[in-house]
């Protein structure tokens, strides 16, 4: 019988908010000077006392509200003790009996609880400079502009059963957050930190469980999970007896490390903090779990939705639930179409393709800054109304990129205007079989990809301007004789 994995994620997110958890000390994560944003009470000095961040409450409670979880009326904060260097009490502010959200899913995934903690200090080590006296040795600093920094933790059932569902459900929760507006959620800044609990067996029991700590990408958080999986049931196949351990990502050699024997949640020693009063959210407005469902936006499974009812582009419609910029331009232009279907698709495979180019070539000069909603969906009605050609149309959309300004003007002084005189393109398209003889006779014998040389041809010869599908109903009209 094949083992069996489980799979539960611990997921810590910085949370946006002007001042840190318990204290008046900005929460500013681009912070270079170390040590500037600290205060007494997130220093712990003796005789301090914590005062609760309303606006991170409300933060964890919306993100319970998109996921469908109950948000609670009684909370309370408990201390979690445990010695680290970058713990300047001693202990962790964080909530445990009484968590502000309990239950939801989200990606199909089970949550047990969300609740609020404070992010602790950030160390770091200089080893010694070779050759060094025994005064120049190893050094370990602490930076106290992240100690007190309002900490949301999100804790999945262990339901999951593979590294894919897995990552599929971190980058969900990533985009809740920033569509939510709660965290920038950047996994490489530690912004987002996602810890796996792993065991496998050959039954519906629990394994032994392994934490994988601080996996800083998804493509870790996957491979860190298969690799575990593959540890694991390689280890009881031999006989060889697993412990409860948390473990380390080596990204460099693919693999996992031991760090230290995992603590239970006794060794915590977990009580009630005296320092902050019981919170009592009904007694609060603003928190009821009805004003709270009215601040939420479109949620992304949502706009997911209702973009693929449109006909967008799968990859078109995640670029728009991960790109603001990108999705206000097309809501926007969809918005100024009256929902005009053609508009919309035609938009949609402008942004996907030619934006997303001109902003990835570095040759490109311009700015986003330049391309303005009232210009794009203008150049987007000239498609539709063939007034330029899809051609015609990159060209304009490259010099809106550069300087901005009118479609209509810039289509007209760079002649992309496409010419309808039948005369005109009668004459380019005899001028082309003319030229093309040999081609023009391999599509009467049949061969298709011929005539869409040939339209090429006439394009070309107009520089532009001709409208390609009269083009073509000509070639075979001329042909055809």
């Amino acid at each position: 019988m094949a083992y069996r994995p489980t799979i539960g994620l611990e997921v810590h997110a910085e949370l946006t908010t002007r001042t840190k958890m318990f204290c008046d000390s900005p929460n500013n994560p681009d912070e270079a000077r170390p040590n500037a944003n600290v205060c007494p009470v997130c220093l712990a000095h003796p005789g301090t006392l914590p005062t609760v961040n309303k606006q991170a409450v409300a933060h964890v409670l919306r993100v319970g509200s998109a996921v469908g979880g109950t948000l609670a009326d009684y909370s309370e904060f408990d201390r979690k003790s445990y010695f680290y260097p970058d713990i300047p009490k001693g202990y962790q502010i964080s909530q445990y009996a009484y968590p502000l959200v309990a239950g939801g899913t989200l990606a199909g995934v089970a949550i047990t609880r969300v609740h609020l903690e404070e992010d602790t200090a950030r160390s770091s080590h200089r080893s010694p400079r070779r050759g060094a006296s025994h005064d120049e040795g190893a050094v370990s600093l602490v930076d106290f502009n992240r100690a007190g920094v309002p900490l949301m933790e999100l804790v999945t059932d262990p339901v999951i059963h593979d590294a894919e569902t897995a990552g599929k459900f971190a980058r969900e929760l990533q985009l809740l957050l920033r569509t939510l507006g709660a965290s920038h959620a950047n996994l490489e800044k530690g912004e987002m930190r996602i810890e796996a609990n792993i065991s496998v067996s050959k039954d519906d029991t629990f394994g032994t469980k392994v934490e994988v700590k601080n996996l800083n990408s998804f493509r870790s958080v996957e491979r860190a999970i298969a690799y575990e999986i593959d540890r694991q049931t390689k280890a009881l196949e031999e006989g060889v007896a697993l412990v409860q351990e948390t473990r380390g990502w080596d990204e460099g050699k693919q693999q996992t490390f031991q760090k230290r024997f995992k603590e239970g949640s006794a060794d915590y020693r977990y009580f009630p903090e005296p320092d902050i009063p019981k919170m009592k959210l009904s007694e609060v407005p603003e928190f009821s779990a009805d004003a709270i469902a009215a601040t939420l936006p479109e949620l992304p499974w949502d706009r997911r939705a209702r973009y693929a009812a449109l006909g967008l582009k799968a990859d078109a419609v995640e670029m728009f639930l991960n790109d603001g910029f990108m999705a206000s331009l097309f809501e926007e232009v969809a918005e100024g179409a009256g929902n005009d279907a053609e508009i919309m698709r035609l938009a949609a495979n402008y942004i996907a393709s030619d934006i997303v180019g001109l902003l990835a070539d570095n040759a490109a000069a311009g700015n986003r800054e330049n391309l303005k909603a009232a210009s794009f969906l203008a150049l987007m009605q000239m498609i539709k109304e063939g007034t330029v050609s899809s051609r015609g149309a990159k060209d304009v959309l490259r010099e809106l990129y550069a300087s901005g300004g009118d479609p209509a003007s810039i289509a007209k002084a760079k002649g992309l205007v496409q010419v309808h005189d039948e005369e005109a393109l009668a004459k380019a398209v005899r001028d082309v079989i003319g030229a093309n003889q040999a081609v023009a006779d391999e599509y009467r014998a049949g061969k298709e990809a011929s005539l869409q040389f040939l339209v090429g041809q006439a394009m070309k010869a107009m520089k532009g301007a001709g409208n390609p599908g009269k083009l073509k109903e000509l070639l075979i009209r001329e042909i055809s004789k």
